[in-house]
């Protein structure tokens, strides 16, 4: 996650070198799973991490603090978080190899309070036998949550892989089937 966040600021300095400034701006959000640093330009939110776990990473020295998309982007996850959500309405711009894209475009296709397995997913990008690349292609999810990794599980029905730890996927999962009024479609690692 972190060559890909010094990726971003090189490709945003790149692009920004007739502006002369890097717009990227984060907040940190407290949340009931755990902190999640958020990333985003005026335009897009690029980065949703839990700074909590392997994955952590910092702000980067040019990013400024919040911004109005940061500001909506807080106010979603909260009513998420409180069960008045189920669809985030946000502009994305996650980067990823086309493989990768097509992947997290599948998994905004899981329902709410449901789970597909890694196999279900890579038949749904279009090559059933590519369930390990798939979850390679979710540990590399940028935007955790709104693009919910967190539905997917092994083919077994266990919980396994998550950039924020298994704990914050479960409690994820089991959210968001109370919210629904069905059971969490997990079992114990």
């Amino acid at each position: 996650m972190k060559e890909r966040l010094i990726a971003l600021r090189r490709k945003r300095r790149t692009s920004d070198r007739n502006r002369g400034r890097d717009d990227l701006c984060y907040s940190i959000v407290d949340s009931p799973p755990g902190k999640l640093l958020l990333v985003a330009d005026d335009d897009n939110l690029r980065v949703l991490n839990f700074q909590e776990g392997g994955d952590k990473v910092d702000p980067l020295p040019p990013w400024r603090q919040g911004n109005r998309l940061l500001d909506e982007t807080e106010r979603q996850l909260g009513e998420y978080f409180d069960g008045k959500r189920q669809e985030f309405q946000l502009p994305l711009q996650p980067i990823g190899t086309p493989f990768q894209l097509r992947a997290w475009k599948q998994l905004q296709q899981i329902p709410y309070g449901s789970t597909w397995t890694y196999g279900d997913q890579a038949r749904r990008v279009g090559n059933p036998r590519a369930s390990r690349a798939v979850g390679a292609a979710n540990g590399r999810n940028p935007i955790a949550i709104i693009i919910p990794c967190h539905r997917v599980i092994g083919g077994n029905g266990r919980l396994v892989g998550f950039g924020g730890g298994l704990n914050s996927k479960r409690w994820l999962l089991e959210m968001e089937a109370s919210v629904i009024g069905s059971r969490a479609l997990v079992e114990s690692v």
